[in-house]
């Protein structure tokens, strides 16, 4: 595919004689299920493709009533280039204003953080599964395509095809983005997931002057709740109340920041652990460290074996109901990477299948009989 950019148009070249001419409207990054509902699309053709560098779209006439049909490949292409042409604007665009940036690696904690916290702010955020998949080189490109296949080949997201390859391209750029004026939060917590992604965040921020402060949420909120008596535990930075938010970061802005010495030490955390291939990380006594891809293989075994033993005859297990149970003794337990497990095991032939294994909701799994573990 080639394309032009004649701003605010970029022309896609498609043998053997289309182009498809886009026009964009808002400055804000687009993701893939919105490549062809956000700005303006308008179709040609052309007599040769030579006539593709000097083609004007507002001297010819656009096709109307005819379709033609673009591989998904080729719309995350169209959408690359896209959001590589928006970032140029918005770098033309930025204002110097001063305001506080947050950046979390958990999806999840990032729609409490824009609905609680008070504007100006800006809210960052990755689509998560930094404890699973490989983080080998993730910080370059070869790194990023090695973990993306990983990821298409054993987890099942439940979401649209190349959402999280789109959405963590898109948190890159945000981060490049970043004025250097700007204080930036780092919000994360005890558990493999965020601390993973806080040694990736520093290592993204790393030539950037910015002052940088960490919120660790499960660390200041056990501070905060010996003195409120209250006893919930905060293992994410999800499970925050909005109250708790906004007292953390009121009690937290204008503390110091990250000391040069820390970041740089961060900084060498993330070079050691990037360079394993290791696909499962854990979080054990304020310790990251990688774990052998079987680790949880047999609880799920002997999770499986009781709830087969509480039925009256060993039948098949719901795949989230048998996951369910493992998360509820440990909550800390990635479900994405259970259910990968799971299938695992049934392609060794310890599990037995009924349904299809699109998603945990669409099959079941028992114990084979002579299944020995």
């Amino acid at each position: 595919m080639r394309s032009r950019v004649i701003h605010p148009f970029i022309y896609f070249f498609m043998e053997p004689n289309v182009v498809f001419v886009y026009k964009i409207v808002s400055d804000r990054y687009l993701s893939l299920s919105e490549l062809h509902k956000t700005g303006e699309w308008k179709t040609y053709e052309l007599n040769t493709d030579e006539e593709f560098d000097s083609f004007n779209h507002k001297k010819s006439d656009p096709l109307i009533g005819r379709g033609y049909l673009i591989s998904q490949t080729d719309e995350v292409e169209m959408l690359d280039s896209i959001n590589k042409q928006i970032q140029k604007l918005r770098h033309l665009k930025r204002k110097e204003e001063i305001i506080p940036v947050h950046i979390v690696s958990f999806e999840h904690a990032a729609g409490c953080l824009r609905h609680t916290l008070e504007n100006p702010k800006k809210v960052i955020s990755f689509p998560g599964a930094f404890s699973i998949g490989p983080i080998w080189k993730l910080e370059k490109k070869s790194g990023q395509k090695y973990r993306n296949e990983w990821l298409n080949d054993h987890i099942n997201f439940e979401s649209d095809d190349y959402y999280y390859e789109t959405s963590f391209n898109n948190a890159v750029r945000e981060i490049e983005d970043i004025s250097n004026k700007n204080p930036i939060y780092i919000w994360y917590a005890n558990n493999a997931e965020e601390q993973t992604g806080l040694r990736f965040l520093i290592h993204l921020l790393k030539n950037k002057p910015n002052p940088i402060f960490l919120l660790n949420s499960s660390k200041i909120y056990d501070s905060m709740i010996q003195l409120e008596g209250d006893e919930q535990i905060v293992t994410y930075t999800s499970d925050l109340q909005p109250e708790h938010i906004r007292q953390i970061f009121e009690l937290h802005k204008t503390a110091n920041p990250l000391s040069d010495i820390e970041r740089c030490r961060i900084q060498k955390e993330w070079e050691r652990i990037s360079q394993s291939k290791s696909v499962l990380r854990l979080y054990v006594n304020n310790e990251l460290f990688d774990a052998k891809k079987e680790y949880f293989d047999l609880l799920i075994v002997e999770t499986l074996k009781n709830l087969h033993y509480n039925q009256d005859k060993k039948d098949f297990i719901p795949t989230g109901e048998l996951i369910w149970g493992i998360i509820e003794k440990d909550a800390l337990i990635d479900q994405l990477y259970l259910e990968y497990r799971i299938r695992e095991l049934i392609y060794s032939g310890t599990l037995e299948i009924k349904g299809i294994p699109k998603s945990m909701r669409h099959y079941r799994v028992k114990l084979r009989g002579d299944a020995i573990f």
